[in-house]
């Protein structure tokens, strides 16, 4: 096995959104130095990094300039070109690998190791070309789910087909490539595991994390789901064969639908921390951001229990759009912490921060998170 990375090395971060922000507030406060790498300026990670490098994903002089002046190169969302990876690889360790970020970027490369795992998904066909979907929805059946095959996020690139979808139209409105079938799972909840798999093959996990929506983009995050122990048990399970099976370094996130039979069904794979994870900030030893930095870097990885009942909500740019939000009154409960993002424009379903919350019980915690959330609102 590899030696450990030490505090004062440099951690190079490809990306730069809020995910690598924290991050990087997780390396800076361990004692390393964080280098990112986006096309854009100013940005959240940025703001907070030793060294922002402006530059493309795909402009490969600039990715191994980068990795030249990192120890360890990570990433934090899934739309960088594997070429990148594979180019910084030759210049410093890049964890998780560039296979992980392969597969995980494409739906059909991620359905495909899922089923060779073993792992239970929505059934689901490829659909390559248009010609093709017809042929798709009669093997999979209605409603179902067309989704493209890569590059799609909270809701984007997909659509649901009925029996009297236009299917020509549906195709259209994907962009017209390479795309997967779903079949449409009526689910009780959503919910996911965030996991950490270190160098030498330690797992580690959060528990079972309950997630609700609203426009397809995560509302609240609740802690520690009331679920059977044997469906607690199945979840822990599933995410740690997953990550064995894809052989990760640093932090996944598994993505369930719980079916209104009882029945666990993966859903998506997000091969870095997750929005969902983010109440382990204050509510763990070692938040998710924790372990993926002591995960990247060969350490040992701390513990993951809740400290108390806990909920996370969302905060995007609507709550910015009639007045300045109202900081002290969503404040005033003491058992609330707000995190923004220093993201400068605020934009309908874009997400500026989050806010945390504890409570006597996960759903007192939850109320507390949205009762803050509303009080922004109170100009």
């Amino acid at each position: 096995m590899s030696a450990p990375i030490l505090p004062g090395a440099t951690i190079g971060i490809l990306g730069s959104g809020q995910l690598g922000r924290m991050l990087a507030q997780s390396a800076r406060r361990m004692g390393y130095r964080v280098h990112t790498l986006s096309p854009g300026a100013d940005t959240p990670t940025g703001q907070i990094a030793d060294h922002e490098v402006i530059a493309d994903y795909d402009d490969l002089s600039a990715i191994e300039a980068f990795a030249r002046a990192v120890d360890v190169v990570t990433f934090e969302f899934e739309n960088v070109a594997f070429a990148a990876t594979e180019c910084a690889a030759q210049y410093a360790p890049v964890r998780p690998g560039g296979r992980v970020l392969h597969t995980t970027q494409n739906r059909l490369r991620e359905k495909q190791a899922l089923s060779d795992a073993g792992i239970p998904t929505a059934p689901y066909r490829a659909v390559h070309q248009a010609d093709e979907l017809a042929a798709a929805v009669a093997a999979i059946g209605t409603p179902a789910v067309l989704k493209t095959a890569g590059f799609g996020y909270d809701g984007k690139g997909q659509t649901r087909i009925e029996a009297d979808t236009d299917l020509a139209q549906a195709w259209a409105s994907i962009g017209g490539g390479p795309a997967v079938l779903e079949g449409f799972v009526d689910f009780a909840a959503e919910l996911s595991v965030v996991a950490a798999r270190g160098l030498d093959g330690q797992m580690s996990d959060f528990g079972v994390i309950e997630n609700r929506h609203a426009q397809h983009i995560l509302d609240v995050s609740i802690a520690d789901m009331p679920l059977e122990p044997a469906q607690i048990a199945l979840a822990r399970s599933i995410a740690q064969a997953v990550m064995a099976h894809l052989d990760v370094v640093g932090v996944l996130c598994i993505e369930f639908f719980l079916t209104q039979q009882g029945e666990l069904m993966v859903n998506e794979l997000a091969p870095r921390p997750h929005n969902s994870g983010h109440l382990t900030i204050e509510a763990c030893p070692s938040s998710q951001f924790d372990q993926q930095l002591r995960a990247v870097c060969g350490l040992p990885l701390g513990a993951t229990q809740r400290q108390a009942p806990v909920a996370m909500v969302n905060l995007l740019g609507e709550h910015w759009q009639e007045h300045t939000p109202n900081w002290p009154a969503a404040l005033d409960d003491p058992q609330v912490n707000l995190h923004l993002y220093g993201k400068a424009e605020p934009r309908n379903g874009r997400k500026m921060g989050h806010i945390t919350a504890f409570g006597q019980d996960r759903e007192d915690a939850a109320r507390r998170a949205l009762a803050a959330r509303s009080a922004l609102s109170n100009g």
